[in-house]
């Protein structure tokens, strides 16, 4: 199962709507055939690793680290797969929460006379399928935020000097966390000072997440790295129901898709724009701030991991903090984290953390 796990991995950021899902098939202590969720979310682990195995399937153990699932859609069933496989004995990891399955791949397979055994490496399964999960479940994708700053959690000097406080090997692990992601998710006024690209950079040719840029009044530049790229690489704007008509017409001639979102005060909600997200077919999306991007998402209890990047330097008061007023008068009122690890990263420390 742990082998299971690791390949469902090679998955993540590659699947969405789909989860990203391990599949190993054993024959007489041997593995004869090994599969995850290929790019798009078809085919499934199930069949690709039935295929590899061939005719040894039959009378063999598969271990998969979500329940198969049970439901027509562009694909069959993949319970209904390992059943015409000859499979005798399935491992499953963790349930699907999804209602067309919820116990109904499960069903088929002992109907079917096929020994299941649940619940083997639970919470790690878990916890990688934890994006899908909240998706099926509250209509949001898993949140991670990262913030890279000074050792006193600035992200700029006083004049807005911000490149480079990290090191060359802290910045290519934030592109490796890119990959990981559905999404990759700023605000506007990041969008506006710093011009970025947002992709997934020297890891060879790898499927790039979209970009999405939370702007209540779509003011963003119109000649920016994301408006000249929008159409080789997707961009999704959050904006604004009032935002202006011919901007939302100006972006999506430029290649944008554009997602309406409610307020809430002077600022987009961030419940509703992680709605819109989900709805869209999102399951993890990684936010890079800024800081009043960063407040919003903390203050609405919606970040599930924080991941942070220090650097042994010290700006001082007069930088720019990595996170926007929270409003927080007593400590009893701040949002708290639990440590999940902690690594350096060259020069740099590497430091998780997971809601609590």
């Amino acid at each position: 199962m742990s082998l299971a796990l690791s390949l469902g991995r090679r998955g993540m950021g590659r699947t969405a709507p789909n989860p990203a899902v391990g599949c190993v098939v054993v024959k007489d202590g041997r593995i004869v055939g090994r599969g995850w969720t290929q790019p798009g979310g078809r085919p499934h682990a199930e069949p690709v690793a039935l295929g590899q195995a061939g005719d040894a399937a039959r009378g063999a153990t598969a271990y998969v680290t979500l329940e198969p699932c049970a439901h027509h859609g562009q694909t069959p069933p993949c319970a209904n797969a390992l059943v015409d496989a000859g499979i005798s004995r399935v491992v499953i990891a963790t349930q699907d929460s999804d209602a067309r399955v919820d116990g109904a791949g499960i069903a088929i397979l002992r109907k079917a006379g096929v020994d299941v055994t649940m619940g083997i490496c639970e919470a790690k399964a878990q916890a990688d399928h934890v994006g899908f999960f909240l998706r099926t479940e509250q209509g949001r994708p898993f949140v991670t935020l990262k913030l890279a700053s000074s050792f006193d959690g600035r992200i700029a000097t006083g004049t807005g000097e911000s490149q480079w406080i990290t090191g060359p090997l802290a910045r290519r692990q934030v592109h490796a966390l890119r990959a990981r992601h559905d999404a990759v998710m700023v605000g506007g006024g990041t969008a506006r000072h710093d011009d970025p690209s947002l992709t997934v950079r020297g890891f060879g040719d790898v499927q790039q997440p979209a970009r999405v840029v939370v702007s209540r009044r779509l003011d963003l530049p119109l000649l920016s790295t994301l408006a000249r790229t929008a159409k080789d690489i997707p961009v999704i704007v959050c904006h604004g129901r009032d935002a202006d008509p011919v901007l939302q017409d100006t972006w999506r001639d430029l290649g944008a898709t554009l997602l309406p979102c409610g307020t809430s005060g002077s600022q987009l909600d961030p419940h509703d724009i992680l709605q819109q997200l989900g709805g869209h077919g999102f399951t993890r999306v990684f936010c890079e701030g800024g800081g009043a991007l960063s407040a919003s998402l903390i203050e609405a209890d919606l970040v599930d991991e924080l991941v942070g990047f220090t650097a042994g330097i010290v700006i001082g008061a007069e930088g720019l903090p990595n996170i926007g007023a929270l409003g927080v008068e007593t400590l009893a009122a701040a949002q708290r984290y639990a440590l999940k690890s902690v690594s350096p990263v060259g020069e740099d420390i590497c430091h998780t953390w997971t809601r609590v």
